[in-house]
Parts: C-alpha cells; structure tokens; sequence
C-alpha cells in the first residue's frame, strides 16, 4: 500500500481549522483588531505553508484569501465589518471540505467526533482487555519475583524494571480511553457564530473546565444536544445588538459553556445573559393547541418549561433554518433521557437562561488524594479537600448529632471513614483526617493513612451495585484492583447525620473477608460492590494461583469462583481446596458463564456448595446463597 500523502497535513490542518474557530469567535466577540487579528493572520499562513507542501493550491489560496480578509485590520482599532467576519467562516467551511475530501475513507461526522478521532484511540473494549492483562501480568510478577530473588539478585531490578513499565502501560492504556471536554468548545463556538451571522446578532462564546477528560463515547452522544442548546441561546435568547443596548447591555451577548464533575456525574451547562423564555408566549401556544386546559393557566415557570422540553412548542416568529419547528428541546429531553441523565433549565426576564445536562459518566479523569480506612483504599477528589490534619483520640469531642475536632479556627464535624462505609466503629490512638468540603459544609474524616495524590480514571459502579450517597463510582490502581472514588457531598451529609463516636473498639464482631476469585475486571467490580454493600468484607484474586497464594496467608469465610480463567480453572480450584485439610472447611460457589446441566453436574460434584450461571445473574440470588453459608454479615 502506498503511503498516505496527506496523514499528517490532515492532522495539521484540523488543528488549525479548530484554532480558526476560536480567533474567530474572538472577533465576534469584540469587534476589533489587534491580537485576534494578528493570531488569525499567523494561522493562515501556517496553513498557506502546509498547503502549498503537500501541492493543495486550492487551500493555500483560501488561506491566502483569509490574509486578504483580515489585513487590512491588523494596525486598525475600529470594528470589523460582519461581512467581513462572514467571508472568514466561508473561507473556512471550504477550507475544512476540502480537507475532508483528502481522506474519503474518513466517515464524516461531527466536529467532537473528528477531534476524538485524531486521538489515537483504541475500542473501549479492547482498552479493557489490555488492561485486564496488565493486571495480570503484574501478578505473574509478583509471584516470580520471591522466586527470582532467592535465584540471583539481579534478576529482581529487572522484574522491578518491568513492573514499573507495566504501571505506565496501564496509566497509558487509561488514558488512551479519554479526550479532553475541551474537544467540544470548537464545535460550539462555530454553532454560536454561524447561528449568530445567520440571523444578524453578535455573540461571544467562552468555555470553562475544558481540561477535565472524559469518555469520547459521552462527548460523541451528549454532543448534538449541546448544540441544539447553543443554537437556541442564540436563536431565542441572545438579543439583537440595537435592542441590547437599548437594555443597557452590551451590543454582543455572551454565552458561557463549562464542563464540571458532580458526584456521580458529569454536568454540562449552558448560560446566556439574552432575554429569557418568553414564558407567557409559552402558555399562550400550550393552551391553544390544547396541550393544557384554559384553566390551567396558573402553570408555574417549571411547568412551562417541561412543556417546552416535550417538545412541539416554538416561540419562534417564523419557520427558520435555525428555529420555528419546536423540535429542538425535545432532541435535548431525548438525549439526556437515552443517557440516564437530567436536565435542568432556570430563566429569568431580560437576564438569560441557563441549561445543565446531568449525565452519568462512563470515565473520568479526576486528580485525588489516596486514602486507606481500615483496609479498604478510596480516593476522594482533589477539589474536594481542604487540607489534612493529624489528630488524637482526645481531640475528638462528643457533640447532639455526631463528634466534632478543631480545624484551624473553628471546629467541624467528624467521622471515621470506615464507619461511613459500612465497617467497623474502631478508636485508634490518633487518626489521620482528610478534611472535605461538600454541598453541606466541611467535615473531617478519619483514615488510617493518607497515600498520596494520584490521578484516577472513574468508572461508574457496575449496574447490579446498589447506589450509594457517598461513593461516586470506582478506579483501578496501579496493581488493577479497583478503588471507591468518593463523592465529597455524600460524605458530607453522612458525617452530619452520623451518631455520637463511640470508643468501644470491640462491639462489632470480626469476620472473616469472602476471596473473590475471576479473571475478569468487569465480575470482580461487580461482585464486590455487591457483597460490600451488603456488608461483607471482600478480598480479590486474579487466578485460581493466586487464590490458592492467597488462602494459605489468611482464613476466609467463603471462596466466590469463576469456572474459565487462564491457568487453573475453577472446578481444579474447588478440588483442590477440598482435597486440602486447612481449607476444605471454606466453602466455595462457582458463578460461571457455563451454564450447561454437565457443567453443573461437574460443579458439585467437585466439592461446590452452589452453582451460579452468570446469564442468569441476579443480585438477591447470590445474597441469598452465601448467606447460609457464611452467615449474614455483621450490622
């Protein structure tokens, strides 16, 4: 196959086109020359240069034609005309077919869709299944390395050696799953300017929190709403220049578009300072076209706002290109609802309107702080932490409605992170506090070790976890076992309903954690949230090998086990603890894709004290198996 000529001019290319988009809306927003001016100018003839390399006459002109454009205004401090911004996007628009017709094998998509395509980016799921091998590549380490050492010394750095490349190829392969929200600005900050010059109104777009990455799959599917919401800001919010002015505004309207983590969630909102919904118009059209009675015309701003999000109102004058059809927010409604999300839209007469979509994550990239409660290792996100302080056992003072310690100059209520997530009540000596700010205030939490700052790529909990307040969804370490990542709100709100400490380190009985052992990533997420949510404490194997490791380390009360793994599959697994006198006495469940009467036959017939086929998986099912087994777990 002959090289492809054009490979990286396409990649230049965009990247100029993107940056196009932005000097643009630059002059949109202000009108004048000067910097704008001077950094569209620097633009174009890079991309006059890059043409001109690879034979593109027919873009090297239009980029030479945007030079013509511009100029003239570069030592020039008055306006730009709107015809002349017009010609700019028009060059441009040719510009980017042209380019895209250098690659006709390309599917044409959106603008977020290109710019995640141009991040080199394999299938989610086979990022997932790199991942899982990592994981156990990094096992296999593990167990070679004790042999290894006592072999020859020297062979250990070059296990170390490898294993810290793994680590960088798992941190790698994370980030090959995520492109920067930022992907998005581009394409809306065009949608604002050609909405703009097509209904002749002047509008400047400016985009926060850009840097928070996220799932391409989110930004591709939450896309086509967004740019329904900013067309509408421009088409029925944004107010001509004149009749802005007349207001005591500026003549150009402004729209801010931020991208932010909340909790489970990522929020995209949409603010601009137009007009505001007509809502008068709004429940005028409702009553006659029947959608609600004459009588209910007492409907509330909400209620008339749902009436507009089903779609099939338009407070439009005219049928447009842009508006008049009543479609558009119900194409918002649809989305955010194929996506498990929620919208939210708040307005106000002659101050704008602003729309937030609620969607839940697929991933995330999120920098925290690493803690370790009792066992169990979380992360709670960095923007959520105001600091850490050391306490003792005598600075935690009784309080109506939970206990309080001193932070700075005041005091705050505190809670043991491990009593938040279901353990044990303990009382250390003293306690190592994150202390975390939230929807309802600050509050310390008591960890046994805080392990450092780090960035972890949130996963939702999987679909058969119970929900939880004050877990936000969960990341994979360093070694691929997965980690909480906490939701600072729920936290909160936990520690300021939470009963008096108590000192007692002995009333709650210990027990012996469940080893949960399967090849599988996704299983072994799922399988504990499940029984740590129900209370159960929750150890992970990779392998029936490093299960066998495992179970002569430490007593457990019940072995949870996959059929198919690499190695050592699980009916020799169950044989083998059976044959063995110090672990015949724990019992062990397959949970198995193998669903066929032989291989339940088999199954129990190895020693298993049940037999669970994961096509048929059901949450209740499997509490209800193991809890005769091990006993319920402790309140």
């Amino acid at each position: 196959m002959e090289p492809d000529p054009y490979r990286y001019f396409r990649l230049e290319a965009r990247e100029l086109l993107d940056q196009f988009a932005a000097a643009a809306n630059a002059l949109q927003g202000r009108g004048q020359g000067g910097p704008a001016i001077a950094r569209a100018l620097r633009l174009a003839h890079t991309l006059k240069g890059a043409a001109r390399v690879v034979k593109e006459a027919e873009i090297a002109e239009r980029a030479h034609a945007i030079e013509e454009v511009l100029a003239p205004y570069r030592d020039e401090g008055a306006a730009i005309p709107r015809e002349r911004v017009s010609a700019l996007l028009g060059h441009l628009d040719e510009i980017a077919a042209r380019v895209a017709a250098l690659a006709p094998d390309e599917a044409a998509g959106s603008a977020a869709g290109e710019t995640a395509a141009r991040t080199v980016r394999a299938e989610i799921a086979e990022m997932d299944a790199l991942l899982d091998r990592v994981a156990q590549a990094q096992a296999q380490l593990n167990r070679l390395r004790g042999t290894a050492a006592a072999v020859d010394p020297a062979i250990g750095v070059g296990i170390d050696r490898v294993e810290r490349e793994l680590r960088q190829l798992g941190a790698a392969a994370e980030q090959l799953r995520l492109i920067p929200a930022q992907a998005l600005f581009a394409p809306l900050q065009r949608t604002a300017l050609d909405a703009a010059h097509a209904l002749g109104k002047e509008v400047a777009f400016y985009g926060t929190g850009g840097g928070i990455r996220l799932d391409a799959d989110v930004l591709a599917a939450v896309q086509p709403a967004l740019v329904q919401i900013v067309r509408n800001a421009v088409a029925h919010g944004i107010e001509h220049g004149a009749e802005r002015r007349a207001a005591g505004k500026p003549g150009t309207g402004r729209i801010d578009f931020g991208v932010a983590r909340r909790g489970g969630r990522i929020v995209f909102a949409c603010r601009d300072d137009g007009a505001g919904m007509d809502l008068d118009a709004v429940r005028r059209i409702a009553v006659r076209r029947g959608l609600v009675s004459a009588a209910a015309t007492e409907l509330g701003a909400a209620d008339l706002v749902g009436l507009m999000l089903r779609g099939g109102i338009s407070t439009a004058e005219a049928v447009t290109e842009l508006s008049g059809r009543g479609v558009g927010l119900d194409l918002v409604r649809a989305t955010v609802e194929r996506l498990g999300g929620a919208v939210d839209v708040q307005t106000r007469p002659g101050a704008g309107t602003a729309f937030e979509l609620a969607v839940p994550l697929s991933l995330a990239a999120v920098e925290a702080l690493a803690v370790e409660a009792d066992g169990v290792a979380a992360a709670i996100p960095l923007d959520a932490v105001r600091g850490a302080v050391r306490i003792s056992a005598a600075d935690i003072v009784p309080a109506p409605g939970g206990a309080m310690v001193p932070f700075a100059s005041e005091t705050i209520p505190f809670l043991p992170l491990a009593r938040a997530l279901g353990g044990p009540a303990r009382s250390p000596g003293s306690w190592s506090c994150a202390v975390v700010a939230g929807a309802g205030g600050i509050v310390a939490l008591g960890v046994d070790r805080l392990l450092g700052t780090a960035t972890a790529v949130m996963r939702p909990l999987p679909e058969l976890a119970p929900p939880s307040a004050i877990v936000a969804g969960v990341a994979l370490d360093a070694d691929g076992t997965p980690r909480l990542v906490l939701n600072a709100d729920g936290l909160v709100a936990a520690a300021l309903r939470a009963e008096p400490h108590s000192p007692d380190p002995g009333s709650t009985p210990v027990r012996d954690p469940v080893l949960v052992v399967d090849d599988s990533l996704t299983t072994r997420m799922l399988e504990q949230g499940i029984l740590e949510a129900a209370g159960y404490e929750v150890e992970l194997a990779i392998s029936a090998e490093d299960a066998l490791q495992a179970a002569r380390r430490r007593r457990y009360s019940l072995f949870l086990v996959d059929v198919e793994m690499p190695g050592m599959d699980g009916f020799a697994f169950v044989e083998r603890t059976r044959a063995d006198p110090e672990l015949r006495g724990v019992p062990a469940v397959l949970v198995t894709s193998r669903a066929a009467p032989e291989d339940r036959r088999r199954g129990l017939a190895a020693g298993a004290a049940g037999y669970i086929d994961k096509g048929a998986f059901n949450q209740a099912e499997l509490l209800a198996l193991i809890g005769p087994l091990v006993g319920a777990p402790a309140p």
